[in-house]
């Protein structure tokens, strides 16, 4: 059986949601991000780029290349739930999707052709998500999710595309190799040095030669080039979380000792979170007291993998649930909700040097170890015996 993935993608999501709270920014160059000269450039919209702003980009260059651009500091929390929105009109349409993003998503519509026909059904959810949120949002149909993938990108902006069956190749062939997802800048640069710009090219290539110059990942790029990918839709559950959690050798009233585990375990599971390439969009707090009852609180956030944070939140959660002022035998953290995430979703503020000392952190542990950084305050603790586990 033919397998039918649609791809489907919500047009410079950021900058499109912002004009629906204010239509004064409808055709004009739009950039999400940091609002000062040392923030960078988390969305842009179509008329911006065509001044060569891209995502990632400082500010302070996309003023120089475009001066006349509005820019807009990103409210994480109103694109949220515009992402939680539309997570639930696919959940109502199609029973097997995958959420990659909070703007982006696959559907398996595999079998599904003998009842409704599936570029049928694909542009039934496209028409309803613009009837139910006014979002812009393109879509492709192929036999995976490689081609459709690529031929979402093709139907920007605001559109919607068929490859059928056995027109993989052929659909591939005349574009660049920059449009293969694994195809970053590094392996761009390497394949331009040997004369390969199109994919047409990388198709006649032997997969030997690509593996021998690209390593393991020449061969998964050279099945892409020529339309080749088994990978499943992954059903998108938001039960899936990790957590992490300490039950102490003594019950204990100790607020501030409480607090600092709370920190401690929220900076774990934060890194853990940024290791993954993944965002949260809910946070739990549990308490166990010294006579076994447990309770617990959870909370929906904007999607994020920041540590401050999250600690700013697990405090919150803690001081609302914590009133029994009774002694406590374990308290954990589960963060839940989560999504594929990139750097791009965590530059809606002024924060460019917080971002870098992240990443300088990030660095250490995974070289390191997981303890090898903490903030001051974690380390008052005298147990880290903590057991953390995906759920």
């Amino acid at each position: 059986m033919n397998r039918n993935i649609v791809h489907i993608d919500l047009d410079t999501f950021f900058v499109s949601v912002e004009r629906l709270q204010n239509s004064m920014l409808i055709g004009k160059p739009v950039l999400v991000g940091g609002s000062g000269d040392r923030g960078v450039v988390a969305s842009c919209s179509y008329e911006a780029r065509q001044f060569g702003i891209h995502s990632a980009m400082p500010i302070k260059t996309a003023r120089q290349l475009c001066p006349d651009a509005i820019v807009v500091r990103g409210d994480a929390e109103t694109y949220s739930k515009y992402s939680q929105i539309i997570t639930e009109i696919i959940k109502e349409e199609v029973p097997l999707y995958e959420k990659t993003s909070i703007d982006e998503f696959y559907m398996d519509l595999t079998g599904m052709e003998r009842f409704f026909g599936c570029y049928q059904l694909a542009g039934h959810i496209r028409e309803r998500v613009i009837k139910e949120t006014g979002l812009p949002i393109s879509f492709a149909l192929a036999s995976n999710k490689t081609v459709s993938k690529v031929g979402t990108g093709e139907a920007k902006p605001n559109g919607h595309k068929q490859i059928a069956y056995g027109e993989e190749k052929s659909f591939l062939a005349p574009l660049s190799i920059k449009k293969i997802p694994m195809v970053g800048d590094k392996t761009y640069y390497m394949l331009r040095g040997m004369g390969v710009e199109r994919i047409h090219t990388l198709q006649q290539m032997p997969p030997e030669l690509l593996t021998r110059v690209l390593g393991e990942n020449g061969l998964m790029i050279w099945k892409k080039a020529n339309g080749q990918d088994e990978s499943p839709v992954v059903p998108y559950s938001e039960r899936k979380s990790i957590s992490t959690e300490q039950t102490f050798e003594k019950d204990t009233i100790d607020v501030q000792m409480l607090k600092a585990t709370l920190v401690s375990m929220a900076e774990k599971l934060a890194f853990q979170l940024r290791s993954e390439e993944k965002l949260t969009g809910c946070i739990a707090i549990k308490i166990r007291y010294a006579d076994f009852n447990t309770y617990s609180q959870q909370v929906r956030i904007p999607y994020t993998s920041l540590d401050h944070v999250l600690i700013e939140k697990a405090k919150e959660i803690f001081d609302k649930l914590y009133n029994k002022r009774m002694l406590i035998r374990l308290i954990g953290i589960r963060l839940s909700n989560l999504v594929h995430g990139s750097h791009q979703y965590r530059l809606f503020e002024n924060m460019e040097r917080q971002i870098q000392l992240y990443e300088a952190m990030d660095k250490m542990r995974q070289r390191f170890g997981n303890d090898a950084v903490k903030r001051a305050v974690g380390m008052d603790i005298k147990q880290h015996d903590f057991n953390a586990f995906k759920g």
